[in-house]
């Protein structure tokens, strides 16, 4: 880790990448790329796989998987290409953009300085959840036969949030224990694990709360007005059925 120079310039080329490759793709068909990201989410379910089993309290060890985990996000970036070259713009969202272009940058830091001690838990966890999101991503490429299989992608975004509170309640009692690890280091996780709180947060009830209410008003919305056009249409066979009595009568 010698300089942050490099992972500065590859965050920057990212963030110039997605920005100009949606103004390109605007007139262009998407591109499909299903065996492509097929590939790409298997080594990724692959690699989280061995950085949340490599674990481990010997000190070298732990480093070594912290870089791993610092490598990984590098490749991550490439979630944000594939959304771009699909069109996939609404999944490019200010929070995507945010922990993808941050992760990096954050772990960089990490890696240098503190690479071990309290640091193996949000990695650890970070890759065991990512098991599971690529794990997603892989059954989607696979086409329209799986899709039966992803009922539970709103319940990935529970999990990254039970992650979030669980980074933050362990790193909380690193503090409290004062166990070793550079308080200064846990404080700066503890601001950045809450940001992530609030974004995700704040996409879990935009995503699956607020729209989950739209429907259910439009659907009462739906039912009261079937309701009132069957009391107009019984209202009308009720005067139709008057009005031949009277004719009948006279």
């Amino acid at each position: 880790m010698p300089s942050i120079w490099p992972t500065v310039i590859i965050v920057s080329m990212y963030l110039i990448v997605i920005i100009g490759g949606q103004r390109v793709m605007r007139n262009r068909e998407p591109f499909q790329l299903n065996n492509a990201m097929m590939i790409y989410n298997f080594c990724l379910v692959v690699l989280n796989a061995y950085i949340f089993y490599e674990g481990s309290e010997l000190a070298d060890r732990l480093a070594r998987n912290c870089w791993f985990f610092f490598f990984s996000k590098s490749i991550e970036l490439m979630d944000t290409v594939f959304f771009m070259l699909r069109k996939k713009n609404t999944q490019i969202t200010f929070l995507h953009l945010y922990h993808h272009s941050t992760m990096p940058l954050i772990w960089y830091i990490g890696v240098k300085y503190a690479p071990g001690g309290e640091s193996y838990f949000s990695a650890s966890i970070n890759s065991g959840i990512h098991v599971l999101m690529y794990t997603y991503y892989l059954l989607a490429a696979m086409g329209p036969s799986m899709q039966k299989f992803l009922w539970w992608k709103r319940y990935m975004t529970v999990m990254q949030l039970m992650q979030f509170w669980g980074i933050l309640f362990h790193t909380s009692y690193a503090i409290y224990t004062d166990c070793g690890y550079p308080n200064m280091y846990n404080w700066a996780l503890i601001f950045y694990d809450f940001s992530h709180i609030a974004l995700f947060s704040n996409f879990y009830y935009q995503t699956y709360t607020k729209k989950a209410r739209a429907a259910r008003a439009k659907r009462e919305e739906s039912n009261g007005r079937h309701d009132k056009q069957e009391e107009v249409s019984n209202g009308v066979h009720a005067k139709n059925g008057n009005t031949r009595l009277r004719s009948r009568r006279d």
